[in-house]
């Protein structure tokens, strides 16, 4: 950095000069400033002026220029225009391309990690990793390199703001807004595992939300080396002064017991955008205590979505659920997973599923009018075949996609089912143990239920403990079978009934 002129000594004249010299305006610019004044005897504020009209200078430019600022207006083929933000270990600018003008956003290795050897190669090395990644629902890095040891990356500059930011002035989203969103990030994740990368920093400041409503991902894997240094000194200190998740992954990778790197950590932290669109409110406590961050029970104490809006669609709760499962065997595998279970939910919300019901359903038998039953199911085609199938004859349906909340459901006065059917299409054991547990305690004994033993957990049969009012049943779905099933369950529960 030069020293600055004293403000006196700045003329017009030096300014252009100056400039020129530095390469932000060539000869033909600085020429068309000096023709539309009609003079070289101008101030300096009058030439100022000229330049912000024209769009040749910024305000920011300026200033630096002023400032005695020679160098960081110039990165490779594109220049910077104006300060957009500052994050823990770059700084972001709007520029444009020198020959094209294109606009992009360029991101600059702050000044004190310009030494630091291993935060370079990790900051290359990451902006050639996700230069590769071209896909709608992630922000594209377009050219990437170091200008006077000072490293940078160009990317897409995104004509919109954050979902942190957004999320600060709306409040929440509604369902389908929220669907739409997350379908895009995880569309954007999706195509990146299929290139062998992972994310690392699912959050909200890290999703744009373009002028059109969709959702662009940004910031691949580089939360790593904006957290490295912080966590040092958090180690000592306690106190965590950086926003990046990087201490969340290690906190729930830890409890979870899965490698570094598991892209189902990815997916969970989806799982917790999504809870967070919905409610206003992250599900995760927030803290800058190291301690209370990697704790295993910030994991588990996660409030019920329901408890903040009861009229949530169970069909959304279940992704939001199974997204957030501690289980990892249980949480989706692949964020095309949960991706597909999303436009499902979607398509039956457009649809007006319950109408549209309602009206077929009344050319068929409706033996369940006036029957309550509960699905304890986090399969979303399973919810789907059995949420038709019952409703068409009539039964109201209430679907739960946790074993063990569907069981807290029964421990008021008022009994939210008639009948409740456990599946184990994808939860295994945990339907098996919800339902000996159903039949064991005092207050549901008497209620009747039903177990779906899926074909891969037949062997369940010997585990579970049937008798009054307790049925298995061995799946492919039978129809008939269970409609009957149901019947004499919901008729006469002090008999016994043989599947």
């Amino acid at each position: 950095m030069s020293e600055p002129l004293p403000e006196k000594q700045w003329t017009a004249e030096k300014f252009a000069q100056r400039v020129f010299d530095i390469g932000v305006l060539d000869n033909i610019q600085v020429d068309s400033a000096w023709s539309e004044l009609g003079t070289r005897d101008a101030s300096l504020e009058q030439l100022t002026s000229v330049m912000l009209r024209k769009g040749l200078l910024t305000n920011w430019q300026i200033d630096r220029v002023l400032a005695g600022e020679r160098y960081g207006y110039i990165y490779g083929k594109y220049q910077i225009r104006y300060l957009v933000g500052a994050g823990t270990f770059a700084r972001v600018y709007r520029g444009s391309h020198v020959e094209t003008g294109k606009v992009v956003a360029i991101k600059v290795l702050r000044n004190r990690h310009s030494d630091d050897m291993e935060k370079q190669d990790h900051f290359l090395r990451e902006a050639n990793m996700v230069k590769e990644l071209r896909h709608p629902n992630i922000v594209p890095v377009y050219d990437f390199g170091a200008e006077r040891e000072r490293y940078y990356m160009v990317m897409e500059f995104v004509e919109g703001d954050d979902l942190r930011e957004i999320l600060k002035k709306r409040g929440k989203f509604n369902p389908l807004e929220s669907i739409q969103i997350i379908s895009d990030v995880t569309s954007g994740l999706d195509f990146a595992v299929g290139k062998g990368v992972t994310h690392r920093d699912m959050k909200m400041s890290n999703v744009l939300l373009t002028s059109t409503g969709r959702g662009k991902l940004v910031d691949f894997g580089l939360a790593a080396m904006a957290a490295s240094e912080k966590e040092k000194n958090a180690k000592k200190t306690g106190v965590i002064t950086t926003s990046s998740r990087s201490i969340d992954y290690a906190g729930l990778e830890r409890m979870t017991r899965v490698h570094k790197g598991d892209k189902r950590s990815d997916i969970y932290f989806a799982g917790c955008m999504l809870y967070h669109l919905l409610t206003g409110v992250s599900p995760l406590l927030e803290s800058r205590e190291r301690s209370e961050r990697l704790s295993a029970t910030r994991f588990r104490e996660v409030t019920p979505l329901t408890q903040h809006d009861a009229d949530l669609p169970p069909s959304l709760i279940a992704v939001v659920n199974k997204a957030m499962d501690l289980n990892v065997e249980r949480r989706y595998q692949t964020p095309g997973e949960m991706l597909s279970d999303l436009h499902k939910v979607k398509q039956r919300l457009e649809h007006g599923e319950t109408a549209a019901e309602e009206g077929e359903g009344k050319k068929l038998d409706r033996e369940g009018e006036g029957r309550s039953v509960m699905i304890v199911e986090s399969n979303i085609e399973m919810q789907d075949t059995l949420r038709d199938l019952l409703k068409r004859r009539g039964y109201r349906v209430l679907i739960v996609g946790d074993a063990e909340r569907a069981l807290g459901r029964f421990d008021g006065i008022e009994q939210p089912a008639e009948c409740v059917i456990f599946c184990t299409t994808e939860m295994a054991e945990e339907a098996l143990d919800a339902f000996n547990s159903f039949g064991e305690n005092e207050d549901t004994k008497d209620i009747p239920a039903i177990l779906f033993l899926s074909e891969r957990h037949q062997e369940y049969a010997r585990k579970a403990r049937g008798g009054e009012h307790r049925v298995l049943l061995p799946m492919p779905l039978k129809v008939r079978q269970l409609r009957a099933i149901l019947l004499k369950l919901l008729s006469n529960s002090g008999k016994s009934v043989d599947a």
